[in-house]
């Protein structure tokens, strides 16, 4: 058992964010020069791009937070192989999440064709089966700050994670690169200095390696002429440029640039991150692996507001799981903590709403919401000792609402880019309950009713809770069930403020503690959806061709073809579907989906009604005979309650006790190799609490 960081909360959230703020400055130099860059932009101070768009997902971004995974599904101290079962869990098979550039020539393209092939991590990603020049790219260390953040002021163990995921699809100085990497972010928690950071992440590493020779050498070069980093970077673009390391991006020579810009920096965020972007070539990449240490290392008071700004919290990854891929960074912040006090030996910390704004200046992603004339804002704020939400209205007065709102989905099209395939389910349904904390001050008016609602992105109706009067200077707990629906998408929750006099009012309403949860009680109707990065909106699957044809969503393809929907964090329900078995032998529906390596599975075979569990492939556990006939329709219905589960079709029930049960999970439509089937709408029924 070991302590952690008194303000270890704080410097994870500055470390995330940090990594975030870098991937963003640096996304839109990548692949340039350190002379174009000069040459286009000049000096580089702020954000290149503004665009008011949600930013796109980045692999950066997105491998870090599937990776984390390992340790939620296989404990803390993951053998090499849950890694790569993690790869083939939270990734689709050829798309989104990382660059698929081919095999032999994109590493991580590679190592994943090695795990789907049967071949398990480490081999995956050896220099025996890959080579050198894949296994030595750049993805060992643009994944592995993650490390550094569980393992604060522990670099080596930081380093020994980060070797085991990392040796998922690297080798060589692509492993030593993520040890480097993550020590230095766990090193960042205690030391003072960049260079003190660099010093004792260096001692993690073989000391006769080329990752450490470089180390060593941009040291010394710093030492000798510290004033100076472009005559640093002429020292590297001559010793270790592209030119001298085969490969689409090589670790080494970007690597170089994060040693140039912490050195140069000189303890300043904004300057390292500035100097780091100069330098060019993989620039989102080496400005997040910086801008991650120097948040740690700096703190939130050292991460001017002007780069925070632009996120208001939120980003979003392209992962397999569509209620995983919109995030925000507190959130993030606080699951990375839960992580460090495991890694520490601790009891985890007390969980929390999901929005509950305890990180200065964190917004969590709320944005404001007023109706007409009013004019509204919104803030971090602490009120009565504790982080909330202030939101702010001017010139309120008799019905003119005001209030604030978060996204519980977005569309691709609201993103500024969006070439590693994101696709989104919502996080919120109907059938849930919403609850929040809210607050009038003591000057408010007696007559401000609150009311929590939600936005239903096809519609465009905004759903409403009953309002209830706010006592002024009392904290007042809001509780409400969202009605079920059918044919709806949930794209916004929020609070609601409606004043019921004439006098205008300027002034602050507080809300803290927001969050939903319990069983859902929804219907799809297909015919109110759209096509979304290959799938229909609120879908995402793992392989296969999905479309929206005739009011049905039709899928077919040359494997087991998947598409899943929902929260991973259901429960009980009862799954039911109505679909069409148009060609093959097996059409499925699916529940408790964990990812593409653990579910459930009710499925039509011929003349038969089977059962399967997915435990890295399907198993057959229950059956009954039932005949069934190509173009007619068919319910399926699958029950999970608990271990037990049970399927009905016509007359045929099937039932299972599973002794080692997925007891949470979202659901899913699929078929089998050379089957295409029309799925015409589908229904979840949750039961207790979710």
């Amino acid at each position: 058992m070991t302590s952690l960081p008194q303000d270890y909360a704080q410097r994870v959230y500055a470390g995330w964010l940090g990594k975030c703020i870098g991937v963003r400055f640096g996304a839109p130099t990548e692949s340039m020069t350190c002379q174009a860059i000069t040459n286009l932009f000049g000096e580089l101070t702020d954000y290149i791009q503004k665009d008011p768009r949600i930013f796109h997902p980045d692999d950066d971004l997105n491998g870090p937070m599937i990776f984390l995974h390992a340790l939620d599904d296989y404990g803390d101290d993951p053998a090499p192989a849950c890694f790569g079962d993690t790869w083939l869990n939270y990734i689709a098979d050829g798309r989104g999440t990382l660059w698929w550039g081919g095999y032999g020539i994109s590493t991580e393209h590679t190592a994943y064709m090695n795990l789907a092939a049967g071949i398990p991590a480490p081999m995956s990603g050896s220099m025996a089966l890959n080579g050198a020049v894949a296994a030595e790219q750049i993805g060992g260390q643009i994944f592995s700050d993650v490390w550094g953040l569980i393992c604060p002021n522990d670099p080596q163990r930081a380093a020994t994670l980060a070797a085991r995921a990392a040796g998922v699809s690297h080798d060589g100085n692509g492993i030593y690169g993520g040890m480097f990497i993550a020590a230095m972010v766990a090193a960042a928690f205690a030391e003072k200095t960049p260079g003190a950071v660099i010093e004792r992440a260096l001692a993690v590493i073989p000391q006769q390696a080329t990752y450490a020779r470089m180390v060593r050498d941009v040291l010394a070069f710093h030492a000798a002429s510290p004033g100076d980093w472009r005559a640093c970077y002429r020292r590297i673009y001559e010793t270790y440029g592209y030119d001298r390391y085969p490969g689409p991006v090589h670790i080494i020579p970007n690597a170089a640039l994060i040693i140039m810009g912490l050195l140069y920096g000189e303890g300043d965020f904004s300057q390292a991150i500035s100097i780091t972007n100069m330098g060019g070539w993989d620039t989102d990449c080496n400005v997040g692996n910086v801008g991650c240490v120097m948040g740690v290392l700096c703190g939130l008071d050292g991460i001017p507001e002007r780069w925070r700004q632009p996120f208001n919290d939120m980003f979003v990854i392209a992962s397999l799981l569509g209620s995983h891929n919109l995030l925000d960074m507190a959130q993030v912040a606080d699951r990375i903590v839960r992580h460090g006090h495991r890694q520490a030996g601790l009891p985890e910390p007390p969980s929390r709403a999901r929005y509950h704004f305890e990180y200065p200046g964190s917004t969590q992603g709320f944005l404001p919401l007023n109706d007409r004339a009013a004019f509204v804002t919104v803030r971090q704020v602490d009120e009565d000792g504790r982080g909330c939400l202030g939101i702010v209205g001017r010139d309120i007065f008799r019905r003119h609402n005001m209030g604030a709102c978060v996204r519980t989905y977005i569309r691709p099209t609201e993103l500024d880019g969006n070439n590693y395939r994101a696709a989104f389910s919502p996080t919120i349904y109907p059938g849930q309950t919403i609850s929040a904390s809210v607050k009038a001050p003591a000057d408010a008016p007696a007559e401000l009713l609150a009311s929590l609602f939600v936005h239903d992105g096809n519609s465009g109706e905004r759903i409403e809770s009953s309002g209830v009067y706010l006592t002024p200077g009392r904290w007042q707990r809001l509780e409400w069930r969202i009605p079920p629906r059918k044919g709806v998408c949930l794209d916004q929750a929020g609070l609601l403020i409606t004043p019921m006099h004439w006098k205008h009012w300027d002034g602050m309403i507080y809300l803290d503690d927001f969050d939903w949860g319990g069983p859902p009680q929804f219907s799809y109707d297909f015919t109110g959806e759209r096509m979304e990065t290959d799938a229909a909106s609120q879908w995402t699957f793992l392989r296969g061709a999905w479309r929206l044809e005739d009011d049905a969503y039709v899928g077919s393809g040359i494997g087991q073809n998947e598409t899943y929907s929902g929260d991973v964090r259901w429960g009980d329900y009862t799954l039911t579907v109505r679909l069409r078995p148009l060609l093959g032998d097996r059409h499925m529906i699916l529940a408790r989906v964990q990812g593409a390596l653990r579910s459930y599975a009710l499925a039509l075979e011929p003349g038969r009604l089977v059962l399967y569990k997915n435990d890295k492939g399907y198993r057959d556990v229950a059956g009954a005979p039932l005949a069934w006939t190509h173009g007619d329709v068919q319910e399926l219905h699958l029950a999970v309650r608990g271990s037990h589960l049970s399927g009905w079709c016509g007359g045929a029930v099937v039932q299972w006790d599973d002794d080692a049960p997925y007891l949470t999970g979202a659901i899913g439509l699929a078929n089998g190799r050379a089957c295409r089937t029309a799925f015409l709408d589908v229904s979840v029924e949750g039961h207790g609490s979710a």
